[in-house]
C-alpha cells in the first residue's frame, strides 16, 4: 500500500521506473488469455463490484451500474472490456502479501511487552522524526497513552509494520484490527538486502521466514539488524471492518483473498479488473481486481497478490516470487484511446 512499506522488505532489487515513451499498449483478444474460460468470473465480478462504486470516471461508473444488474459475469467482461497488455520492457514479477495475526493484550505484562503505537502529535510536525532505534530505546513514546496494544514478539511486530496492517488476537478471543496511520519519515532500508550484503545469505535464499529465523537465533545481532531500517510505522485501530473481511486496501475497502492485487497506479487504474497469468511452481490463471498499492510495486507488469490472513497465508505469500504476465481489462473506448495516445 502507498500507506505502508509492505512489499519492500523482501524486494532485493528495484529498478527505476521506465520512461513514459518506453511503454507499449497492445489490445489482446479474450481468447489470448490462457485459462480464461475456466475461471470463476462471477467471483471476480463480485470483487469488482465491491470497489467500482467509488470510481469517478463516467465510463467506469457506467460499467459499475451495468455490473450491479447481475449479468452473466463472463459475458459482462467480454462485452464491455478489452484486454490491454501494458509493458515497459521489463519482465513481469508477482509477489504476495498477507494480513499478519499477532498475539497481544490491552495491558502490558511479562509476556506482552512490545507496544503497537499510534502516531504522536509531534511526529506530524517533523519529517523525518525519530528513527526506529530512537523510538525503541528512549522514553520518547513511553507512558503517553499512545499504545493501541502490546504484543509478545518484536520480530512479528517489525513485519506487521512491513505489511502495513494486521490483526491482534487477545487471550479472550477478541480480535483487534490495526492499519497504517503514518510513518516517521525515514527511508526504508531492506533488512533482506542487508543480510545479502553481509554475505549471510544469497539473494534467492531470503524470505520472511528466513529473516525471522535468523533474527531469533541471533537476538543481539538481530535487534541491530532491525535497527538497520530507520523507518517506523504508526497504526490506528480499524473497528469498522468485521474480522471475517480482509483489511482495508488503498481504495479504503476490504481486500479479498485470492482476488485482490496491489499494483502500480501510475500504470494500472485502481478498481480495474486484471487478468493474472502467474507462472512458477503453483501457476495462477485468474481474474483479479486492482484494489491496493505498495511501495515496492513499480511498473506495469508488477503485482502483489493478497493471500489472506494468518501464518499459512504468510508462508505462501513469502515464498512467492514468480514470472508471468498481467493484462488489464479496460473499458472499450478507453482501451483504444490508449493506443491512440502512444502513436508518434
Amino acid at each position: 500500500m502507498t500507506r505502508a512499506l509492505r512489499g519492500i522488505g523482501l524486494a532485493l532489487s528495484l529498478s527505476l521506473p521506465a520512461a513514459a515513451q518506453d511503454l507499449s499498449h497492445d489490445i489482446l483478444q479474450f481468447g489470448d488469455l490462457r485459462g480464461w474460460e475456466a475461471d470463476d468470473h462471477a467471483a471476480a465480478l463480485e470483487v469488482f463490484l465491491n470497489t467500482c462504486p467509488d470510481l469517478q470516471d463516467a465510463d467506469w461508473r457506467a460499467l459499475c451500474a451495468l455490473g450491479q444488474q447481475v449479468p452473466d459475469a463472463r459475458t459482462f467482461f467480454e462485452l464491455f472490456f478489452r484486454p490491454v497488455m501494458i509493458s515497459d520492457g521489463r519482465p513481469a514479477l508477482f509477489t504476495g502479501y498477507f494480513e499478519p495475526e499477532l498475539r497481544g493484550a490491552l495491558r502490558p505484562d511479562e509476556r506482552f511487552r512490545y507496544p503497537v503505537y499510534r502516531e504522536p502529535p509531534e511526529a506530524r510536525l517533523s519529517n523525518p522524526w525519530l528513527t526506529r532505534r530512537e523510538i525503541e530505546t528512549t522514553d520518547a513514546m513511553r507512558d503517553r497513552g499512545l499504545e493501541i496494544a502490546w504484543v509478545d514478539d518484536p520480530v512479528e511486530l517489525f513485519f506487521l509494520q512491513v505489511q502495513g496492517s494486521g490483526r491482534i488476537r487477545l487471550d479472550n478471543g477478541q480480535m483487534i484490527r490495526v492499519g497504517y496511520a503514518a510513518a516517521n519519515g525515514h527511508p526504508y532500508h531492506s533488512i533482506g538486502v542487508e543480510l545479502v550484503r553481509r554475505g549471510i545469505y544469497a539473494a534467492h535464499q531470503v524470505s520472511a521466514d528466513v529473516i525471522k529465523s535468523w533474527v531469533r537465533r541471533n537476538p543481539d545481532e538481530g535487534r541491530e539488524l532491525l535497527f538497520h531500517n530507520p523507518s517506523y510505522v504508526f497504526f490506528r485501530r480499524i473497528d469498522e471492518v468485521p474480522p471475517h473481511l480482509g483489511p482495508l486496501g488503498a481504495m479504503n475497502r476490504p481486500v479479498t483473498e485470492g482476488r485482490t492485487i496491489a499494483v502500480d497506479p501510475a500504470h494500472v487504474p485502481l478498481g480495474a479488473p486484471v487478468w493474472i497469468e502467474k507462472d512458477g511452481e503453483d501457476p495462477i490463471r485468474r481474474l483479479m481486481v486492482a484494489q491496493d498499492t505498495g511501495s515496492a510495486i513499480k511498473g506495469p507488469q508488477r503485482a502483489d497478490i493478497f493471500y489472506g490472513a494468518g501464518d499459512a497465508a504468510g508462508r505462501a505469500a513469502g515464498r512467492l516470487r514468480d514470472p508471468g504476465r498481467l493484462v488489464v481489462l479496460m473499458p472499450i473506448q478507453r482501451a483504444y484511446a490508449m493506443l491512440t495516445e502512444q502513436e508518434p
